[in-house]
């Protein structure tokens, strides 16, 4: 990897001083108990809470917990303290207070080595993201918002370990930064520095497997992809596969259609088109599908399309001929299953292909959360090399667009410097 533009945690000297750390724990929430069921996340945020207090910091750990738009999963931090305490071996005190003045009074008691998570931050106007969305604020005008001028004063240093969140644009993301000597910490560093490899440096041939329903993402990605040449072959599955035929002038049928223009889609063919055009040799699509008959899997060859029968999953054939192109992969890039994973009869295609992949020798990376949930759940994820945290912002990192959290690193190395190691 070429030299970080962003500091680490080796780049200070934190003992006796006060630390701000900003962790992405925001989990998925049982809806009937409220409670955690999922804590891979907070597991996630260990080493770098261990590293900082073995440097013999006081350290305050923020971070968010549903939002305004995914109201249900708004709850308070408490259960995350009691999940981290449990997994650190060590108390991490709770206060239902983020920034007033009870907080601002714990923090100012804290001694070296203990650990004070506040409550969450989405319970501010200013963190929401249906603030970011109508109230457009430089980084420098968010040093000015209550969270900010009232934590900032009270902290010597602060680290970003929220890679999952670094397409946000708030305040705790990307204003502290202006004010304290900012770094990055280790989950941060691992999850650039495996995607930086897949984009910059990929060991060949590089496979990206693109796949799910949230085909934007893809598109954009495909398009830098192959234009920049990170990625060696393309294989479509999900949506995309489908778009893929239409865009060869193939009718799908009625009950697929329908599933692509209810959602807006269709506006994907265009693109598609030229990218099928300009990359012919790299863009592998899907050479059958599988079709849900009656509460029944059955397998179509693409020649018997359009068929008046929803298509679920990708077929035999194409499983064979993508588990080739993945068997000698130097690089494996993953994002979105196959098919409809949730149903036994549309889940066949990601699990053999999750199979495939981990019998594989090339590297893997995979991110995303449909794309991880289906690993879990149909494959074996100790087989795969990295595991992303993140799912929007994988996806725009590697489709070149630029990321509030890691512009702001970037600013804050060139600003607090860095010693020569």
């Amino acid at each position: 990897m070429a030299k970080r533009d962003y500091l680490t945690l080796d780049d200070f000297d934190y003992r006796g001083k006060t630390v701000l750390l900003r962790v992405d724990i925001n989990s998925p929430i049982d809806a009937k108990t409220k409670k955690i069921a999922n804590e891979n996340r907070i597991v996630q945020s260990l080493p770098t809470i261990k590293e900082i207090i073995k440097k013999g910091a006081k350290l305050v750990i923020i971070a968010h917990q549903g939002d305004t738009l995914d109201y249900q999963n708004l709850i308070p931090l408490r259960e995350h303290a009691e999940k981290l305490s449990q997994k650190l071996g060590q108390e991490v005190q709770f206060i239902d207070d983020v920034a007033g003045p009870a907080a601002r009074e714990k923090i100012k008691n804290l001694k070296a080595g203990e650990i004070l998570l506040l409550d969450n931050l989405r319970y501010l106007t200013e963190e929401a993201s249906t603030f970011e969305d109508a109230v457009k604020l430089t980084p420098e005008e968010m040093a000015h918002t209550y969270l900010v001028r009232n934590l900032a004063p009270l902290f010597d240093y602060y680290v970003n370990d929220a890679f999952a969140t670094a397409h946000r644009n708030s305040a705790s993301m990307v204003a502290f930064q202006e004010l304290l000597p900012s770094a990055a910490g280790i989950l941060y560093d691992k999850e650039v520095t495996a995607l930086t490899t897949v984009l910059e440096n990929p060991k060949r041939p590089c496979v990206f497997l693109l796949g799910g329903a949230k085909i934007s993402d893809a598109f954009d990605m495909m398009k830098k992809a192959l234009a920049e040449g990170s990625a060696d072959y393309i294989l479509a599955a999900g949506i995309t596969g489908q778009i893929m035929h239409l865009a060869q002038g193939r009718k799908l049928g009625s009950p697929s259609e329908k599933v692509i223009t209810d959602r807006g889609l269709e506006k994907f063919v265009a693109p598609a088109k030229e990218l099928l055009k300009d990359y012919p040799d790299k863009l592998h699509i899907p050479l059958d599908f599988a079709v849900n008959d009656g509460g029944r899997r059955r397998e179509v060859s693409t020649d018997e399309l359009p068929i008046e029968n929803l298509i679920i999953d990708i077929g035999a054939k194409t499983i064979e001929e993508y588990g080739k192109i993945l068997k000698k992969a130097g690089t494996i890039f993953v994002n979105g299953p196959a098919g409809i994973y949730e149903q036994e009869i549309g889940a066949y295609g990601t699990k053999e292909l999750w199979k495939i992949i981990g019998e594989a020798k090339g590297y893997s990376v995979i991110g995303g959360g449909d794309t991880v949930a289906s690993a879990a759940r149909l494959g074996d994820l100790s087989k795969i090399d990295y595991v992303c945290t993140g799912g929007g912002a994988l996806i725009r990192f590697l489709s070149g667009k630029k990321l509030p959290l890691v512009e702001a690193m970037k600013k804050a190395r060139k600003r607090w410097g860095v010693k020569e190691k």
